[in-house]
């Protein structure tokens, strides 16, 4: 059966474009987050924590439209063990007193609850976190370069990082520019982007690698052209199923996965790119050789050996 995808997509000759689409959205996510910031989430920045018990399960999406509709930002509800019960965040200072008037509020709207505590969550666990968070991503990417440095070679380490740092910047970008809730399960979905991107990069870095120690010409955007192509079918049969998955969560996930749902489907579709037109297309400023990978054979062993 032939193969619905073309075989001959001249990717690098496309490559500058490529750098300059890039180049926009970074510059673009940068100053997102310095002058727009991020709306970091609860976890984040501290607030107010009202876990209520009700004598059925509710409808968590009806309890947070009506704690919208009486004047509360920045609603999370979400069950807490048992089904009955729920735990209500609110990005707010604590004030005496709001746990009741949550609980007479869900009483009005007719439900059967009860209040089992209300209390200030501190902005310092946040802190923690972010830092802890931050540290934790700076050794996962040193330890990414160490490996593919090991696997393949320095220059190899270097495009995948950028690629990595490229994926990572416009992901959280976009959540600054939109200003979508940045809470602890969009950090998780950060994380797995890069590891998903570097998945890909690896197989289009270990495609190219093979290819150039097979090949006989030193011409490095042919041999990438015809590593990427290879290895497109893959990459697209990997990205769509798994955006397949990712529309799912979120047209049908609820709200406390959503954002989690939308920095993924960022992160695969920024990746994918990033697999192509940045860590594979850096080789060539790089100036990855055969060389590199190829050590320079001796022309004449024996004479060296001769006094």
């Amino acid at each position: 059966m032939k193969s619905l995808i073309p075989r001959e997509i001249d990717f690098m000759g496309g490559r500058r474009i490529a750098f300059a689409i890039s180049a926009a959205l970074l510059l673009a996510s940068i100053v997102s987050m310095l002058l727009l910031g991020l709306n970091l989430g609860l976890d984040f920045t501290g607030g107010t924590l009202v876990e209520v018990r009700f004598a059925t399960a509710p409808a968590l999406d009806t309890l947070r439209q009506a704690l919208e509709a009486a004047g509360f930002q920045d609603v999370a509800v979400q069950t807490f063990g048992a089904s009955t019960e729920v735990l209500i965040r609110l990005q707010q200072a604590f004030e005496a007193g709001v746990g009741n008037q949550v609980v007479a509020l869900l009483q009005d709207a007719g439900n059967d609850v009860s209040l089992v505590r209300a209390e200030f969550v501190g902005a310092q666990v946040g802190d923690q976190l972010r830092d802890q968070s931050g540290t934790g991503m700076l050794v996962a990417l040193g330890i990414v370069m160490l490996y593919v440095a090991a696997r393949f070679q320095y220059k190899f380490a270097v495009g995948a990082l950028l690629a990595l740092l490229h994926d990572v910047i416009i992901v959280v970008g976009a959540f600054a520019l939109f200003g979508f809730e940045f809470d602890l399960t969009v950090l998780a979905a950060v994380l797995a982007v890069i590891g998903y991107s570097l998945n890909d990069t690896i197989v289009v870095y270990d495609r190219i690698r093979e290819n150039i120690r097979k090949s006989r010409i030193d011409d490095m955007p042919t041999i990438f052209n015809e590593s990427i192509n290879q290895t497109l079918s893959r990459t697209l049969a990997t990205s769509g199923t798994t955006l397949l998955v990712l529309l799912a969560l979120v047209i049908l996930g609820g709200d406390m996965i959503h954002y989690f749902a939308v920095a993924l489907i960022l992160g695969v579709l920024v990746g994918t790119f990033s697999s192509i037109y940045v860590s594979a297309a850096l080789l060539l400023p790089l100036k990855l050789q055969r060389e590199d990978l190829i050590p320079a054979r001796k022309e004449d062993p024996e004479a060296e050996e001769l006094p």
